[in-house]
């Protein structure tokens, strides 16, 4: 399973990669403005989703717990 921080660090490192791309894209004129400065801020939006993500990933606790007697038991 792929865990909500490990999404968070891609989409931090598919961030800075697009900044940089998407600038010189810009330079060549195969990119505008608008449109770079779009994509940047809807890529920050998907970071601040995977933020949350992965902060209550951390806080999550289990819903059952098992013990030696609920084990014993079969469950």
């Amino acid at each position: 399973m792929i865990t909500a921080m490990e999404k968070l660090r891609c989409v931090e490192r598919e961030l800075g990669y697009r900044r940089r791309v998407y600038t010189r894209l810009v330079e060549r004129g195969k990119m505008s403005e608008p449109q770079r400065h779009q994509e940047i801020k809807l890529m920050e939006a998907i970071l601040e989703d995977y933020r949350q993500l992965a902060a209550d990933e951390d806080r999550e606790l289990p819903l059952f717990i098992e013990t030696r007697r609920t084990i014993r038991q079969g469950g």
